[in-house]
């Protein structure tokens, strides 16, 4: 069995993610700070619903992205793809959740946008500080 706290460790370090969507025969891609959260692997990111990617997410919630840390040096090199499912948050769970990105990000707290939870279904890091080229892969039980 793998040890998945390097899946763990990087995505509480990061907070920048790539999110693609698809909707009418339309892909479409965007940048969003996120919140992790370990608890029930999911991220947190504000978007407006009249953004071309929160139409997008609003009428199929099926995501896949990435994330990574940006470096130049190949050694280096950590990132994830993931794919999930994700959904605007209301009532109890909004407000729990927003808690948490106001407190990552509290100079966005004046934005007037939606948050909204990407339940990750799978992950594949790459990880070129063990090996080049090294992968370690998660799945959400089901």
């Amino acid at each position: 069995m793998y040890n998945y706290s390097c899946i763990l460790n990087f995505l509480k370090q990061q907070h920048i993610l790539s999110l693609c969507c698809f909707y009418e025969n339309n892909l479409w891609c965007a940048n969003c700070f996120y919140v992790f959260k370990e608890n029930n692997m999911s991220l947190l990111f504000m978007t407006n619903l009249d953004t071309k990617h929160g139409l997008y997410l609003s009428n199929n919630p099926h995501i896949v992205g990435t994330i990574n840390n940006c470096t130049k040096n190949i050694s280096l090199i950590k990132g994830i793809q993931y794919t999930g499912f994700v959904s605007i948050l209301t009532g109890y769970k909004e407000k729990k959740a927003l808690c948490h990105y106001y407190k990552r990000f509290p100079m966005l707290h004046t934005l007037d946008s939606s948050i909204w939870s990407i339940n990750l279904n799978e992950i594949k890091m790459t990880d070129n500080t063990v090996k080049f080229g090294n992968k370690i892969i998660w799945y959400r039980k089901k």
